[in-house]
């Protein structure tokens, strides 16, 4: 009985994430929208300051962080697992767009050091991950076909 109302009250949760996500995931498109064009029609006209370029796309990396979230959270409802390649990814896209609008002035050269260790760290795992999982998935094997030389 506890078993069967804690997997209904989990199912409720992640379907509520998910709707909030979605929630969450489309209002930030819409503002996106709305600041490019916001920003494109006011003086000077089809114009962007670099503050404004690094502003927008450290929005549009927010929102494929929101999305890949939103992967993660339907992984675990599909398959009752957390991906850590997905995780990773949402990690290297976090770390990008903090890269993406990092203003190196305001940060001393051991803080940049210790972004530039965080990305190799989280790039490496990622690869070996990555690696793992091809490693373990099996190849589809290709035969050569009958009677053909090889010039094909």
């Amino acid at each position: 009985m506890a078993t069967r109302f804690l997997k209904t009250f989990e199912r409720a949760v992640i379907f509520a994430l998910i709707f909030m996500m979605v929630i969450v995931v489309a209002i930030s498109t819409l503002e996106l929208g709305y600041i490019i064009v916001t920003q494109i029609v006011s003086p000077p006209v089809m114009w962007l300051e670099i503050h404004q370029l690094l502003d927008i796309f450290g929005f549009f990396m927010l929102i494929l962080i929101g999305i890949e979230l939103l992967e993660t959270i339907k992984a675990y409802l599909i398959e009752k697992v957390v991906h850590s390649e997905i995780v990773l990814e949402v990690a290297l896209i976090a770390i990008a767009r903090k890269v993406i609008i990092l203003d190196l002035k305001e940060y001393s050269g051991l803080t940049v050091i210790g972004i530039a260790a965080l990305i190799l760290a989280i790039a490496v795992a990622y690869f070996f991950l990555k690696r793992t999982i091809k490693g373990h998935r099996p190849e589809p094997s290709i035969e050569p076909d009958a009677g053909k030389g090889p010039a094909g």
